[in-house]
């Protein structure tokens, strides 16, 4: 939801980062990378019990997923990378989660595992009608240029790195807050597919 606005404020720093690494030959793709990195070695520290400082890699790993765009703005655009973007972009979300089920299984187990379900059908639904925003020939660049068709919701990109965050802050908290986010993932999720059946619900688009 916050996700079109933020980009008013972060796209001209991360584009003026984007062209100083490309310029040193890095790689969009390799950006890309280095953030999934980052975020995993964040996800071990919150398993073992370090989530404060997991804050660091997890922080600077979102504004590789950022930088990742705007080196390949400067350079190429390539499907692939679009695509590789989305599938480290969806390990990240569900390593998070993961390891706080990993520090205290007792306590985060079954808000954990609820909250990683809404997660899989969350991106099942964005997915899903990005595959037909393509068969369609939609576009949209309200959250920037992108590989996918990505349709808005109650829950985007930046609500959840805030949600991270908090997780991160408050770690004794985690159940109560998954529990609220992950029923909001599912509204999302529920919204977008009924906003699928608006758009695409029409005889010639039966599979």
């Amino acid at each position: 939801m916050l996700d079109r606005q933020m980009r008013i404020w972060i796209d001209p720093p991360l584009n003026a980062m984007g062209q100083g690494l490309a310029k040193t030959g890095m790689t969009a793709n390799g950006v890309t990378l280095v953030g999934l990195a980052l975020g995993l070695i964040a996800a071990v520290m919150i398993a073992v019990g370090n989530p404060f400082w997991a804050l660091i890699p997890l922080l600077i790993s979102r504004i590789a997923d950022g930088l990742d765009g705007a080196v390949a703005r400067a350079t190429q655009k390539t499907d692939f990378g679009g695509y590789l973007d989305i599938a480290a972009d969806f390990l990240f979300y569900g390593a998070i989660p993961f390891a706080f089920v990993v520090m205290d299984s007792s306590a985060n187990g079954l808000a954990g595992a609820f909250l990683i379900t809404s997660f899989y059908f969350n991106g099942t639904s964005f997915l899903g009608y990005a595959i037909l925003a393509e068969k369609h020939d939609m576009e949209t660049a309200a959250q920037g240029q992108k590989s996918l068709y990505y349709s808005n919701g109650l829950l985007e990109g930046t609500e959840t790195i805030v949600f991270f965050v908090l997780l991160c802050l408050l770690p004794a908290w985690f159940a109560p807050l998954a529990w609220v986010f992950g029923t909001a993932c599912f509204a999302t999720g529920i919204l977008r597919v009924y906003g699928a059946y608006q758009h695409f619900n029409t005889s010639g688009d039966q599979p």
